[in-house]
């Protein structure tokens, strides 16, 4: 079992895998799982920081800049999968965020996505000093 860290501010979501999001072979398509993290990535800002839509309504936007899956087994239509997801670091401009997807005690997927805050118009920008000593109370001890 892949483990979250200890001490990691952690959310769950729970998902039932409707028929729309499997492919020709009856598995969950692969590209599913980043919308499963996508899913976990705005919950847990919900809990744990701010919505995501405070950021926008600043000009600011946390852009993909690197995504990774690593598949362990396939999910199928109607698994109940739990999406957990936890923030692994956060540096001045950019965060990390990771994941794991169990249906059951089975590990079904698990990942990190990065991200860049951005304005706009697309150019990096730093994360404000308040929301980057918020989020960093809520990453991992090292």
């Amino acid at each position: 079992m892949i483990e979250p860290p200890s001490g990691a501010s952690l959310h769950r979501l729970e998902y039932r895998v409707p028929f729309f999001d499997t492919d020709a072979m009856g598995v969950v398509h692969h590209a599913k799982y980043l919308h499963f993290f996508e899913m976990g990535r705005v919950r847990w800002m919900d809990e744990y920081h701010r919505p995501y839509t405070d950021y926008v309504e600043r000009g600011l936007h946390l852009a993909v800049t690197q995504a990774r899956v690593e598949y362990h087994s396939s999910a199928r239509f109607d698994d109940r999968l739990e999406v957990t997801t936890w923030l692994a670091w956060v540096h001045g401009a950019s965060l990390a965020m990771s994941y794991t997807i169990y249906e059951g005690d089975r590990l079904i997927a698990s990942g990190t996505t990065e991200h860049a805050a951005v304005d706009n118009e697309g150019r990096v920008r730093r994360i404000p000093r308040e929301d980057r000593q918020q989020l960093a109370a809520k990453t991992p001890p090292a």
